[in-house]
């Protein structure tokens, strides 16, 4: 009886198509996330920004009277993120430096009955697919 060795050259052809489909989709959906991520650095560095005006706001006891001076919050950058700007009323301002998918967040904090909430925005017209979950409109 004749054994057949190997593959045929069909089957490897089907593998082949099959892998460059996969490939075809995998690839973009894989450099968004990498975007998104480098992003989500700005953010993550804001955190120290936004302890810092809480604990201004509850030592002066109002938001309006948050500024970049009094927070004593020292802006870092890192290798995706420009320096953290802290304005008036507390409102922190992070830039992202990934090139064409740099993104702008502002995040504005709002006092209720002596907590802060923090709501991120982005620019109108910003590509979603390179905003973190937690600055998505809804």
């Amino acid at each position: 009886m004749n054994r057949q060795h190997g593959f045929t050259l069909i089957e490897l052809m089907i593998v082949l198509a099959i892998l460059g489909i996969l490939s075809a989709i995998a690839l973009p959906l894989y450099l968004d996330y990498a975007a998104r991520t480098k992003n989500s650095e700005c953010l993550n560095i804001a955190a120290g920004a936004k302890l810092s005006v809480a604990e201004t706001a509850q030592d002066r006891g109002s938001l309006s009277l948050v500024t970049a001076t009094n927070t004593g919050y020292a802006p870092s950058a890192s290798e995706y993120c420009a320096p953290i700007a802290i304005g008036a009323n507390g409102v922190i301002t992070a830039r992202t430096t990934t090139g064409s998918g740099s993104v702008t967040f502002t995040l504005r904090p709002t006092s209720n009955q002596g907590r802060l909430s923090w709501t991120c925005s982005v620019p109108a017209g910003t590509s979603q697919v390179l905003v973190p979950a937690e600055c998505r409109g809804p």
